[in-house]
């Protein structure tokens, strides 16, 4: 299956230009090919895994990927999907967005060895937009597109046609999105743009400015916007956060735990859009899902496969783990590694000490899981304690001599309130 005969088995063409030519083109040889990514916030977030695992499976299929942040174009912002103006990023913000995104653009494609031996590569268009003067922009540029082309494009129309209108900054965006596609089409033989559905007319713009400036042929291909039942963007949890890539805006748990509540009728979807498995185990997966949805296989399937594409195979088992010893009553922590301690810790009320000690009695006061040493002797007695796993009646009783992975002791009063107890010192304990 060639690379265009696998994205449509997915279901990931929603547009191309002449889809014969891009066919034979992409049949003749390695093909250079670019996506943009503008650093509007500090962490890419699920919606840009589209278009950017996009990018890895046309270097899978043997071509060289450009992923392009957007230094430039971040200043001015696309107006497409929005009907109010952005709040345009100082320099100081837009530069610490862009040193946050490189590394995650960077962690899905392979920068070593590609196509005849040449790597993926990662370009920034404020290196060829700013040395570029307004008049020779406007020469340049702006002689060879016409402002029917641009006001012919959905979005620019329903803001005109707004009553707050479009200022002419963001107007202005598809000609430096176009000024993209030329510059690296003259410059890198870049031939190719790809992008989400609602970037199809600036795409289509830029390959008409190169045709219109050397005669040349560019492509355009689009893939669908990832989006839920009722048209929203995915995104966000069921819980309203935003599902970030970085870790430290969204832990591998919390990124874990979003797809697990995935509706039983998007797994299909999702299982072909956002993971490397052939498209006949997709399926294959999501109908022995709908067979038994309570066993959430393709949930599960979908969860396991993304945590450990974004944030590592160590992460995935963490998140994995941690999730059964919150959730199933038959997790046994003592066999859950380091990682899923670590995980829990952000998710749990937490506390550090310097050694373990003092009897369990004392501690159920001390982590407020008891509210005095008599509610703690009434839960021990109830059986409603348990620590590392284990119930715990015995008034007099310790922590167990042998702490979980990593220095660790769990409590649990009842069936949902937890408190994790970590050392210090983990080597020592």
């Amino acid at each position: 299956m060639n690379i265009l005969e696998d994205l449509d088995a997915r279901g990931l063409i929603h547009d191309t230009t002449d889809r014969a030519a891009l066919a034979a083109r992409l049949a003749d040889g390695p093909v250079r090919l670019y996506c943009g990514f503008d650093p509007t916030a500090d962490s890419l977030h699920v919606g840009n895994l589209v278009p950017l695992l996009t990018l890895r499976r046309f270097q899978l299929a043997g071509h060289v990927p450009f992923a392009l942040a957007g230094g430039s174009t971040g200043m001015v912002g696309d107006p497409s999907g929005r009907s109010s103006e952005r709040n345009l990023l100082d320099a100081e913000a837009l530069a610490n967005n862009l040193a946050c995104i490189r590394p995650q653009l960077e962690q899905f494609l392979d920068f070593g060895d590609g196509a005849d031996g040449e790597g993926a590569r990662l370009v920034n268009n404020f290196d060829w937009t700013s040395p570029v003067s307004l008049l020779d922009f406007l020469r340049d540029v702006g002689k060879h597109v016409t402002v029917n082309q641009m006001v012919a494009k959905e979005s620019i129309k329903n803001r005109i046609g707004s009553g707050d209108g479009i200022s002419y900054t963001e107007f202005s965006y598809m000609l430096l999105q176009g000024f993209d596609f030329m510059w690296l089409n003259e410059n890198e033989g870049v031939e190719l743009q790809i992008g989400g559905s609602d970037q199809w007319g600036n795409i289509v713009l830029g390959a008409d400015l190169i045709r219109r400036r050397s005669g040349s042929t560019a492509h355009a291909l689009t893939v669908p916007l990832l989006l839920k039942p009722d048209g929203t963007k995915y995104g966000k949890t069921a819980g309203g956060d935003t599902m970030w890539l970085a870790a430290d805006k969204m832990s591998p748990y919390r990124f874990y735990q979003g797809w697990l509540g995935t509706e039983d009728g998007e797994v299909r979807k999702l299982l072909m859009f956002l993971t490397f498995r052939p498209p006949q185990e997709c399926e294959e997966i999501a109908d022995a899902h709908m067979e038994n949805p309570g066993d959430r296989l393709g949930q599960r399937t979908l969860a396991a496969d993304l945590t450990r594409l974004v944030h590592g195979a160590e992460a995935m088992k963490g998140a994995i783990e941690a999730s059964e010893i919150l959730f199933s009553r038959d997790a046994d922590p003592a066999k859950a590694s380091a990682a899923a301690f670590d995980l829990l810790a952000g998710e749990v009320p937490t506390t550090t000490v310097e050694s373990f000690g003092g009897s369990v009695l004392d501690l159920l006061v001390e982590t407020a899981l008891a509210t005095s040493r008599s509610d703690a002797k009434r839960a021990l007695g109830e059986g409603g304690i348990y620590v590392d796993g284990r119930r715990v009646s015995d008034l007099e009783a310790t922590l167990p001599a042998q702490p979980l992975a990593g220095g660790h002791h769990l409590f649990r009063r009842g069936k949902k309130k937890y408190h994790l107890l970590r050392s210090a010192r983990p080597s020592n304990g």
